[in-house]
């Protein structure tokens, strides 16, 4: 696997590493909830939202915020999805950027969130590329 330590001024990953993880955290918490049911949308109430909002966002809020991001951003998520799963390596990055992009996909949200563990496999393909989310947390 290629590390991008010394190489970080010419890798360009698309997509900030602070939407990465916004998403890691909002895919986890999402399909944890279709498992166990604990997400019941019928049992929340409008005001409850607003404090824990940014760190446990549901379904539809996931889904507008994958939407909100450019055609690059979402090509780049697809892209670490595939390298994280294991279909492209760390090394075909551009090659998995571009086939993303080609494909122009009309809902990424829900192909985003049809992949089975998502955030996992997102964290798994920055850690390919030599990236992590613990830098955020420094």
């Amino acid at each position: 696997m290629a590390a991008r330590d010394d190489e970080d001024e010419e890798f360009e990953l698309g997509i900030s590493l602070e939407s990465v993880a916004a998403i890691v955290d909002a895919a986890r918490a999402v399909q944890e909830g279709e498992e166990s049911g604990a997400i019941s949308r019928a049992d929340e109430d409008e005001e409850g939202l607003d404090a824990e909002d940014d760190e446990n966002m549901d379904e539809d809020a996931l889904r507008a915020f994958i939407s909100e991001l450019n055609e690059d951003e979402q090509a780049s998520l697809i892209a670490l999805a595939w390298i994280g799963r294991g279909d492209y390596g760390a090394d075909d990055w551009e090659e998995a950027r571009n086939l993303a992009r080609e494909r122009n996909m009309r809902d990424p949200a829900t192909y985003l969130l049809g992949i089975e563990m998502l955030g996992d496999m997102l964290e798994e393909g920055l850690e390919a590329l030599g990236l992590s989310l613990d830098d955020l947390e420094a």
